[in-house]
């Protein structure tokens, strides 16, 4: 057997390795076994690198905007320059087709690109005579040293929307990517660094909840980013507010598509289909429910998507036939199996059984693929609200029908729902769009489009259980999240003497 290739942190500049004695296995989903080993950070080695971070902070906060600006520029050319390497390597951890891992790669590039424009997204405001010989004026400052949480389902994608803000305005920043995947969150920091980002600005230190913890109780971290699921979610925020951080998590979803019945149904079943099974389910803006309105408008989709999910292609995350591939674990696929177990016993219809569902070929290029995490799509009809698949977010590749009997009845759902990160609605009907986009209870929508994340000088969070914080990822809020006001109220003496006051200053 081959010797494991070895994953490192990436401290002060250059790869480092780990000293905590503790080590994780990186698996190949495709073919169910280890390729990589990763260390796990112990909380001295987290300590250590912020306080390296904090030495090289003050450096790059005093770096002008249009100079930071630039790495960025840099940074860019050199990502599309690697984007195949990238992509390969991210797809050979994750289990994402390598079209969809060069996607992953082209949505973190474009918040990249978004911070480009930094000396314009942190000037301040000015107001001239604001009183007598006064002005006021404000400046966006850095917080100091930061950091990000990041899941293993993107990567890329998520990691760059967390450092992109966070760099451009002027702080040093810690990233704690997922030990599922975590080659190509390194090698973006390498790539950092050959952009002109000086040592110590970035450092990547893998772990677990010890490497978690310590960075949320370390008093020189001033702010935390997450994405992953509800409950952790909560926990960093509830932790992070517990020591005066501030916190900006995202968790889980279950996101809707509302399909009308003067939709399109066609274009809504391609649509679904890909939002529903695309890469494995594993995104936290895939549609895992579909609800049609009105019985003929149910019959005719949930045909016309079943005729379409049989003709998907499961493979290796590197066979450019596959529609989609492995779940990142096995367990990850028991999960999912259990979850349309109870799906089946709870009453619902299974149109599409994934279970048991191997890859399409037996191997690819010489290598069996009999042990991969491998799970074919699933289909249910006649699901209810109260049950389990419903309920829960499965993350992966189940698409429920819950059937509506009318417009307020669909929109009662994804309203109501525990959950509010994303939600859809297909219909031809301009009126119909317009209300469902002002009344429903959701935090992005889309219309006639199954997967609304925005592009990156928007913004992007969900509602309720979907998001903890007051500000969302990237677009100017992302900004604003990692930067910090400062408002100046100056009067220069004109020689005049008014004496002391004892009531509140105004400004006549």
């Amino acid at each position: 057997m081959a010797e494991l290739r070895r994953v490192t942190h990436y401290i002060d500049g250059k790869r480092a390795e780990g000293g905590g004695g503790r080590e994780a296995e990186v698996l190949n989903p495709s073919v169910g076994r280890a390729q990589a080993l990763v260390p796990l950070a112990s909380r001295a080695e987290v300590d250590d690198a912020i306080a390296r971070a904090a030495k090289a902070q003050p450096g790059w906060a005093a770096t002008n905007p249009q100079k930071r600006a630039r790495v960025l520029m840099r940074f860019v050319d050199l990502v599309n320059a690697h984007a195949d390497e990238l992509a390969e390597l991210l797809s050979i951890e994750h289990g994402k087709t390598v079209p969809d891992a060069h996607g992953d790669i082209q949505r973190g590039l474009e918040v990249i690109e978004f911070c480009i424009a930094a000396p314009h997204l942190i000037k301040g405001e000015y107001s001239q005579g604001a009183g007598s010989g006064i002005d006021v004026y404000s400046m966006r400052q850095p917080l100091g040293v930061v950091a990000g949480i990041t899941p293993f389902n993107f990567p890329a994608m998520i990691p760059l929307w967390k450092l992109g803000p966070a760099l451009a305005c002027g702080n040093a920043f810690i990233l704690k990517p997922s030990e599922r995947d975590p080659s190509v969150p390194v090698r973006l920091a390498e790539l950092l660094t050959e952009a002109g980002l000086p040592d110590g600005v970035l450092q990547v230190v893998h772990g677990d909840k010890e490497a978690v913890d310590a960075i949320l109780e370390n008093e020189t971290v001033q702010a935390v980013g997450f994405v992953g699921s509800t409950p952790i979610a909560q926990y960093i925020y509830t932790e992070a507010a517990r020591n005066g951080k501030r916190a900006q998590c995202f968790g889980g979803a279950k996101n809707h598509a509302i399909v009308m019945p003067d939709a399109d149904l066609d274009q809504a079943a391609d649509a679904l289909v890909g939002a529903g099974f695309g890469s494995a389910g594993e995104r936290c803006m895939a549609i895992s429910v579909v609800v049609p309105v009105g019985e003929k408008t149910a019959d005719a989709l949930v045909e016309k998507i079943a005729e379409k999910t049989r003709e998907l292609r499961v493979g290796h995350s590197h066979d450019s036939k596959a529609d989609y591939g492995p779940l990142v674990t096995s367990e990850a696929r028991t999960r999912v199996e259990n979850y349309i177990a109870a799906g089946e016993s709870e009453g619902a219809t299974v149109v599409i059984d994934g279970r048991g569902a191997g890859a399409a070929d037996a191997e690819f290029e010489g290598e069996s693929l009999g042990e991969g995490y491998f799970i074919g799509p699933t289909l249910f009809d006649n699901v209810t609200s109260d049950m389990s698949i419903y309920t829960d977010e499965i993350f992966g590749p189940v698409l429920s029908v819950v059937r509506a009997e009318d417009f307020e009845q669909a929109l009662a759902l994804p309203s109501e729902h525990d959950y509010g990160n994303g939600v859809a609605i297909f219909t031809r009907d301009g009126d119909t769009a317009r209300e469902f986009v002002d009344r429903v209870q959701v935090g992005m929508v889309g219309v006639n489009m199954p997967i609304p994340v925005p592009i990156a000088y928007h913004t992007f969070g969900g509602w309720k259980k979907s998001g903890f914080g007051d500000l969302n990822q990237h677009g100017t809020e992302g900004i604003k999240f990692y930067s910090k006001v400062k408002t100046v109220t100056q009067r220069w003496p004109s020689g005049v003497k008014e004496g002391a006051s004892f009531v509140m200053p105004l400004m006549d």
